[in-house]
């Protein structure tokens, strides 16, 4: 798998940190993301995917200590949650009390994930942080898987680093890191 040219990750972190949404490939389809500490990048973010406000969204990093500012402080990743890092699983933790109210919307956990795909990882070392992974579609639609279906979906509205998804056939698993209940396998 490729990972983007300097140049590509230069411009997506240059549109993350101006409160733009980018579009990228990740472990299974294309996902959307933004500086999750940004409102008026997430306020956009749910109205490109015409998504309601209290579902609440995924952060994707490419550490562990990338997400950790991100959940309560007394919380500790679980075995089960490290083993599975990184990878194309999400685990809902305990949220910062401090978090903006549209990246957890109604919950009071925050979805998490470090990804083991190379263009995720190069563009979160490159932002210095996590962004928000949500599926590259309108609410309710079905994932873009390329490229251009992306394009075709949102056109110049958002900015793009190109390369090829990890071929996994399904999104991430979402599991609750307290309690053990799968959300999605």
């Amino acid at each position: 798998m490729q990972q983007p040219s300097r140049f590509q990750l230069q411009t997506a972190c240059r549109a993350l940190s101006n409160g733009g949404v980018v579009a990228y490939p990740t472990e299974a389809v294309w996902g959307l993301g933004c500086d999750p500490l940004h409102s008026t990048a997430l306020q956009q973010l749910l109205t490109l995917k015409r998504r309601r406000a209290d579902k609440g969204l995924i952060l994707i990093a490419a550490t562990i200590e990338q997400l950790s500012p991100f959940w309560h402080p007394d919380f500790t990743p679980t075995p089960e949650m490290l083993a599975s890092w990184p990878g194309p699983h999400t685990w809902l933790v305990p949220k910062h009390p401090q978090l903006p109210p549209l990246l957890s919307g109604e919950h009071q956990t925050i979805a998490v994930r470090v990804s083991a795909h190379l263009g995720v990882i190069a563009l979160c070392q490159a932002f210095g942080g996590a962004i928000t992974s949500t599926s590259a579609n309108r609410s309710g639609g079905s994932a873009a898987i390329t490229e251009r279906q992306c394009r075709h979906r949102f056109g110049n509205r958002i900015h793009y680093l190109s390369g090829p998804t990890g071929g996994a056939a399904r999104p991430s698993t979402i599991r609750h890191a307290l309690s053990g209940a799968w959300i999605r396998r």
